[in-house]
């Protein structure tokens, strides 16, 4: 192995170690990206249908950031939602996080919805997530399950993403 080879090496085992140590929650790629830290994450667990995912996302960095989508393996569509006027609605354009900022995805506001689970999502399980962001870049970070009644939702027929238009924040409830 040549010293530039060794060296690139020795390099990159020191920052992936430094992120282990600085408690790392996310594996970020790219520019907007590197200034995205997540903590305090989790998932609403559920057998079936859809749910939700919470967060604190704090920008780092010294310019505004977009989140404009997420997605999920576990998860046919995920939304970026909001609750407004008292009902619950995908977030248009999705949520900025000013410089040096954080944006708490919280029951009964905004958060993560995953629709049309492809498999239930047990307590304890972690639910991977990937944020796309304004510039292109991702980050992905993992949520772990915890069961949660919140205001004990009820989903009804609203078990994809079609069904979700008009729904009032009651019959969706995340909690509070």
């Amino acid at each position: 192995m040549n010293i530039f080879r060794r060296s690139a090496v020795l390099i990159a085992s020191a920052s992936v170690g430094a992120l282990v140590l600085a408690g790392c929650s996310s594996d970020a790629t790219g520019p907007a990206a590197d200034s995205v830290v997540v903590t305090d994450q989790w998932a609403k667990a559920a057998g079936s249908g859809m749910t939700a995912v919470f967060a604190t996302v704090e920008n780092t960095g010294g310019q505004d950031i977009q989140v404009v989508s997420a997605s999920s393996p576990l998860s046919g569509a995920v939304e970026l939602h909001e609750v407004a006027d008292g009902k619950m609605r995908q977030k248009e354009g999705g949520f900025t996080i000013g410089a040096d900022q954080s944006h708490t995805l919280a029951p009964g506001g905004d958060h993560i919805m995953l629709m049309d689970l492809t498999g239930a999502v047990a307590p304890g399980s972690n639910v991977e997530i990937t944020l796309t962001l304004g510039d292109g870049t991702t980050t992905t970070f993992e949520a772990q399950a915890r069961d949660f009644s919140g205001n004990n939702e009820e989903y009804g027929d609203a078990d994809s993403a079609d069904g979700m238009d008009g729904l009032d924040h009651g019959s969706m409830n995340h909690g509070s």
